[in-house]
């Protein structure tokens, strides 16, 4: 179902998009009324202006009515919807000195949203930028202030329901009389504060005129109260035209809000028929694949014994007919459960392989890796290395190997020192110290070794200094040496040509070298066919971060690690393109974000250290972890095993086919582990 559900988001995100755009274009944003005010396209309407003006007194008046001042009945403080309803808002933008905290005066008019002066939009929806507004919204909000103070509050006089009623008087006279510029705007309202208004507004709105002039009288007393100014003839001469607006404005949201619901409820039942859709492809392909299977398991027991395939039963219980129940053993008990509790992933690479596949090649590659990954469920300590300079402060194990026969491995790090263990010996000695039959110090810190895959008795190392080496492990002696990286080299491994060897560095390059030669073949090598070496095969794209290390599972897949916390597996087989950006596997569930924490390679396995001082082992067919060990630490004083997440494992190898790896930490720690 993981897949299905990743499957049906991919092929919906058109849909989803369809879904933002009609959704976004049915809910317009909330628009300041000073930016309404301002906007140029505006077209005076006399009855829209008076709609507007009715709800802000009204606004007023609920406020009044309870006791409270607004102070800041500004443009700036009111915001209109697509349908010009319009609230009351708080805004550190409309907030002044003299201003107190605003009140819920309960009026369904009034919300107290918080909104920051860089939220300015346009009508349409658009955010205003203010170097292209001829109303550079900062500069307006500093005049507004000035303009909608009344006379007594200038004259630093106490703040009134009057004064409330003075500002009323000014939005009036700008719903009514819209400016081309802020200075035009400026200058018309200093006149209109000493009662000096337009000739124009006097002639085209006489009405309107008139009743700012009352709204605006210098003697607080003299000016109108908020209920009065509700009662006006002014406000109700029109009431009877202002309900059929607000009637037609509320059939037309309820009609918005029905397209809304019919759009959302079109887009669910398209997203569930898809799903259904998905559902019904994936239970025929189950049901095939059921059918497929069903058909080759009686084909398998026909060809057997049937003494050793079929559980027989007694006499009593076949002659009655009815069926025996058999008893789970604890191991079967186990495996279920395991089953159970992975379920969702392993369904999840199931119709990822399924997918893949063609025909019936899916069966055997998710078969095998089903059997491997409910095979072994946890990693048992074989073996415990114990050192003899675990007091050396410079213990950790860079790299590991095993020689062709998986009789010996060797371990090098920052120690100066390669050790070769005989790993039998290592199992069967129980001794508190393990002492190597090989130690050969070298001048630098070693950071990866290999071993000769046909010469039993040699091996290679690069070093921090940038120098690859050739030893001869029985005599202890360098047997050939190749200096020519610049920086320090990090990796180093021999060809299926026991006589070719290829190497790379911190100087951007792969070598490749013949060690009869001791000089480099070739330059920087990325993944190429040596028959043409002037450019890579294949780019591999999909990590995020550094990519520590690149394992061939077998001649066409290869495993790769990153310090991004992930593994990828890419197909080189089923491609025509150069550059594969879609891996075919991604591995998750250990951390890695700065450290070489190793990564080996066997069998369909594959194993990797973590930062948690964790070693993890994964199946190539399934992206969660099969098993993993964490090392702990032993405490100095009480001798017993201790957390310690500030260590990492630095190094894992398989043992040649065997389900044994060896692995190591940044203490030095090394233990022989084995799958069970």
């Amino acid at each position: 179902m993981d897949q299905l559900v990743d499957d049906m988001d991919n092929s919906s995100d058109h849909d989803h998009d369809h879904e933002n755009t009609v959704i976004g274009s049915l809910v317009s944003k909330d628009v300041s009324l000073r930016q309404w005010l301002d906007n140029a396209n505006r077209v005076v309407d006399a009855l829209e202006c008076l709609h507007i003006f009715m709800q802000v007194v009204k606004i007023v008046n609920s406020a009044h009515s309870q006791g409270v001042v607004l102070h800041n009945n500004r443009p700036s403080c009111f915001v209109m919807s697509s349908f010009n309803h319009v609230s009351f808002i708080e805004s550190a933008s409309c907030s002044d000195s003299g201003s107190d905290s605003y009140q819920d005066v309960t009026s369904s008019n009034v919300s107290h949203n918080k909104v920051s002066e860089i939220d300015w939009v346009e009508p349409n929806g658009k955010q205003t930028e203010e170097k292209e507004d001829r109303f550079p919204m900062k500069k307006i909000l500093q005049m507004e202030t000035n303009w909608y103070t009344s006379p007594e509050e200038a004259a630093d006089g106490p703040s009134s329901c009057a004064s409330d009623v003075y500002r009323l008087g000014i939005l009036l006279f700008e719903l009514y009389y819209p400016c081309s510029s802020p200075e035009e705007k400026n200058s018309n309202i200093s006149g209109v504060k000493h009662r000096m208004l337009p000739p124009q507004f006097h002639l085209k709105w006489p009405k309107e005129a008139f009743f700012s002039m009352r709204l605006l009288h210098p003697d607080p007393a003299s000016r109108p109260k908020i209920d009065e100014v509700l009662q006006s003839e002014f406000l109700n001469g029109l009431r009877e035209k202002l309900d059929e607006r607000e009637a037609a404005i509320e059939l037309e949201e309820k009609i918005v809000e029905q397209e809304m619901l019919l759009d959302f409820l079109v887009t669910l039942q398209q997203r569930k028929q898809e799903a259904a859709d998905y559902l019904q492809k994936d239970f025929s392909i189950l049901t095939s694949d059921l059918q497929q299977v069903t058909k080759i398991q009686a084909s398998v027991r026909r060809k057997g014994d049937s003494n050793s395939m079929n559980i027989s039963e007694p006499d009593d219980f076949a002659s009655s007919g009815s069926r025996k129940r058999i008893r789970r053993t604890p191991k079967e008990n186990q495996e279920s459960s395991r089953l159970m509790k992975d379920f969702k992933k392993l369904e999840s690479a199931y119709f990822l392989t399924r997918n893949r596949a063609v025909n019936s090649r899916w069966m055997n590659p998710f078969m095998e890796g089903l059997s491997k990954y409910m095979s072994s469920s946890k990693l048992k300590v074989k073996a415990d290395l114990k050192l003899g300079d675990l007091l050396n402060s410079s213990s950790l194990v860079c790299s590991l190997s095993f020689d062709r026969d998986g009789e010996f491995f060797a371990t090098a790090g920052v120690n100066k020192k390669i050790k070769v263990f005989e790993y039998e010996s290592i199992l069967n000695e129980n001794r508190d110290i393990h002492f190597p039959i090989v130690e050969i110090p070298t001048r630098s810190k070693i950071s990866s070794i290999c071993w000769n895959r046909y010469i039993k008795s040699q091996c290679a190392s690069s070093n921090f200094e940038g120098v690859v080496q050739v030893w001869d492990v029985t005599q202890g002696q360098v047997a050939a040496e190749m200096i020519e990286h610049q920086r320090r080299a990090w990796s180093v491994d021999f060809s299926a040509d026991p006589k070719l060897l290829a190497s790379g560095s911190d100087d951007g390059s792969v070598k490749l070298w013949n060690i009869n030669q001791g000089a480099s073949i070739d330059h920087r090598v990325y993944y190429h066919d040596l028959r043409n070496l002037s450019m890579p095969l294949y780019t591999l794209v999909g990590h995020k971060r550094t990519v520590s290390y690149v394992k061939f599972i077998d001649s066409k897949t290869i495993v790769s690690s990153s310090t991004d916390n992930t593994l990828k597996l890419w197909d080189l087989s089923d491609t025509a393109s150069q550059v594969i950006d879609r891996p075919i596997q991604s591995f998750s569930g250990h951390v890695n974000v700065k450290n070489f924490v190793g990564l080996s390679v066997s069998g369909g396995y594959i194993a990797t250290g973590s930062e948690t001082n964790e070693v993890f082992i994964y199946h190539k067919g399934f992206p969660m972890p099969a098993m993993s060990y964490k090392f702990n630490t032993t405490d100095p004083i009480s001798g017993n095993e201790v957390e310690d997440n500030e260590q990492f494992i630095s190094s894992v190898c398989w043992r040649t086919q065997s389900s044994t790896l060896v692995a190591a930490n940044s203490m030095g720690n090394i233990k022989v582990l084995e799958m069970v």
